[in-house]
C-alpha cells in the first residue's frame, strides 16, 4: 500500500511539472488602452477598477499564481472572455452580451459579478451593498 501511495505521489509531481510545459495561459499582455467610457463620475471608475478591471480591461494585474498551470489556464480564460464580453479599455468595440455598462450593473445586482471565486483571492474587489448600488447607478449613467 505504501508503494502505491508513493508511486501515485510521484506521478502527481511529474504531471505537475509536465503541465508547466504547455504555454497556454502565460500570454500576460495588456494591450494599450484605446478608449474608456465617458464615466459619469470618478467614483464609478474607482469602483469599476476595484471590482471589474482585472478581467474587463486592458489593465489586468496578473498575480504570481497566473504563471502556474493549471491555474494559469483558468485565469487567462477568464480574462480573455471578460475582455471579449466587456472591455472598459476598448470602449465601443464590444459586440457580446453584457457590453453595455447598464447590463454590467444587472450582473452585479444579480450577484454574478464579480464571481465569488475571484473574490477569494481578491478581497479588495468585494464591494459593500452600498458600494454595489453606487456602482450600479453609476454604470447606468455611464456612456
Amino acid at each position: 500500500m505504501k508503494r502505491i501511495l508513493l508511486f501515485l505521489l510521484g506521478a502527481l509531481v511529474v504531471l505537475a511539472v509536465l503541465i508547466q510545459l504547455f504555454p497556454y495561459g502565460r500570454n500576460h499582455t495588456n494591450p494599450p488602452v484605446v478608449q474608456e467610457p465617458n464615466w459619469d463620475s470618478p467614483r464609478t471608475r474607482e469602483l469599476s477598477v476595484r471590482a471589474c478591471f482585472d478581467c474587463h480591461s486592458n489593465e489586468t494585474i496578473w498575480p504570481w499564481y497566473s504563471n502556474i498551470a493549471p491555474i494559469s489556464w483558468l485565469v487567462y480564460r477568464d480574462v480573455i472572455e471578460g475582455r471579449e464580453t466587456l472591455n472598459y479599455s476598448d470602449w465601443g468595440s464590444q459586440r457580446g452580451e453584457g457590453a453595455e455598462p447598464g447590463e454590467a450593473g444587472e450582473k452585479i445586482s444579480e450577484g454574478l459579478m464579480p464571481p465569488s471565486y475571484y473574490l477569494l483571492t481578491h478581497p479588495d474587489a468585494r464591494l459593500s451593498d452600498a458600494e454595489k448600488q453606487e456602482l450600479i447607478q453609476g454604470l447606468q449613467k455611464t456612456r
